[in-house]
């Protein structure tokens, strides 16, 4: 998708100093698998899917596939590093949160974040994790992969009536009507990201941040404007600054009917965190 490209170059273009954009290697199988079935890795591998899987996939299977997808879930654990590291960085791609181990959903090949959390986990089994989810679409494949594990809260606000049709309970799920407005969007998230922070109290926060709830999105089912979006975006960076929790910012979906727009709404995304990240450490 041409969102990716176009994104990094208008990064690179506006990002303050100080922001380094790094190349990473794909990330080993053997990772992969702390996650994903090796029949399933096989057949992206091979292209074996059938009729029906490569349908509910929507990308055609091989091992270019693959080594892209290796390449995502590389670079959110190399940001996960990071941001251990320095308090906050970003994986130009990633929040993959349809790929459930055996199978993938909508665009979603490998779960990026549900393999760099239990690669963290192999070494730091009792850190706290929040998975923060402002895509338009329910983030079930994290929601199942992660449900009964007490370390890891599993937060996504969406509209409650769109992709995917069949729902899986998550730590808290925020459904929201069809054609929300973005005033009302924010209320909700404001209402609930807040107090599940307090609760929860995480130590690394993985935020999924989604272009697809802008009005002019093909499939988000949502109306929020670019106005909307950095509040939004401003709201979340300004609670996970305040408790200075370490956060892995990702990209998820954006399917904008303005093709560069998609590419805009990640890109300032990025440099909104990149902005705070400024003054923002770790303790």
């Amino acid at each position: 998708m041409d969102k990716f490209w176009r994104a990094e170059e208008m990064i690179r273009a506006a990002a303050p100093p100080g922001v380094e954009i790094l190349p990473v290697e794909p990330c080993p199988e053997d990772f992969l698998r702390s996650v994903h079935s090796a029949g399933y890795l096989e057949k992206i591998r091979t292209g074996a899917l059938d009729t029906l899987e490569s349908l509910k996939l929507g990308l055609p299977c091989g091992e270019e596939l693959l080594n892209r997808s290796r390449l995502e879930v590389a670079g959110t654990i190399a940001a996960m590093h990071a941001a251990l590291a320095d308090g906050l960085a970003c994986n130009l791609a990633g929040g993959t949160h349809h790929a459930f181990p055996g199978r993938g959903e909508g665009y979603c090949v490998l779960n990026d974040v549900a393999v760099a959390i239990r690669h963290l986990q192999s070494t730091q089994p009792e850190r706290r994790i929040v998975i923060i989810d402002t895509d338009a679409h329910q983030g079930n494949a994290n929601h199942a992969i992660f449900a009964g594990d007490r370390r890891v809260f599993t937060y996504s606000i969406h509209v409650g009536k769109n992709y995917p049709s069949e729902k899986v309970p998550g730590s808290l799920d925020v459904p929201l009507p069809r054609y929300v407005a973005g005033a009302d969007y924010l209320e909700q998230l404001e209402a609930t990201l807040a107090p599940a922070l307090e609760e929860f109290d995480p130590s690394l926060a993985f935020w999924i941040t989604g272009a697809d709830p802008h009005v002019n999105d093909r499939f988000g089912q949502m109306r929020l404007d670019d106005a909307d979006f950095a509040r939004r975006d401003n709201h979340v960076l300004d609670l996970l600054k305040k408790r200075r929790l370490p956060t892995v910012l990702l990209y998820g979906g954006g399917y904008n009917r303005e093709r560069e727009h998609t590419a805009r709404l990640h890109a300032d995304s990025v440099l909104r965190a990149a902005s705070a990240a400024q003054s923002w450490r770790t303790v």
